[in-house]
């Protein structure tokens, strides 16, 4: 599963987030950063206001948190909905000893991998070059582990 580090990453690189069913997110809070909330039309859902989208947290008894302001959360994208975003430019996903490595199409037309512990941080740090280079016109690289 991605961290925090990594989601707020992928926020800072540009990556926007409109609230569906099934989507994983955190309270970034003392206390709570362990605790992985899931977006579902039962219990957790999001309710549009001009003020902006509100979290709703629905018969929720342990809670004394009704709601929370989207802006406040750290979304963690799902390994399926990362390989979405990168599109086109997908080529492949390999297991390492270790890990994983993802290769991904350049916007300049070669190639470079992103691994990582996991295939999901893998297809994050690809994502994050990808929104990078997009936004400064150039060409991402891969990291180390958050």
């Amino acid at each position: 599963m991605l961290t925090i580090e990594l989601a707020r990453r992928l926020a800072d690189a540009g990556l926007t987030w409109q609230p569906a069913s099934g989507d994983r997110f955190v309270v970034p809070v003392d206390g709570m950063e362990q605790d992985v909330f899931v977006i579902s039309d039962l219990t957790v859902d999001v309710h549009h206001f001009s003020t902006g989208d509100v979290i709703g947290f629905n018969g929720t008894t342990e809670w004394a948190l009704d709601s929370v302001e989207q802006a406040k959360v750290v979304w963690l994208p799902r390994e399926e909905q990362l390989r979405d975003l990168l599109g086109d430019a997908f080529v492949s996903l390999e297991q390492l000893d270790g890990g994983y490595a993802v290769t991904v199409v350049t916007p300049a037309g070669g190639t470079e991998r992103h691994a990582d512990i996991d295939a999901e941080r893998a297809y994050a740090r690809a994502v994050v070059a990808r929104l990078e280079a997009d936004s400064s016109g150039g060409a991402g690289g891969s990291g180390a582990p958050d």
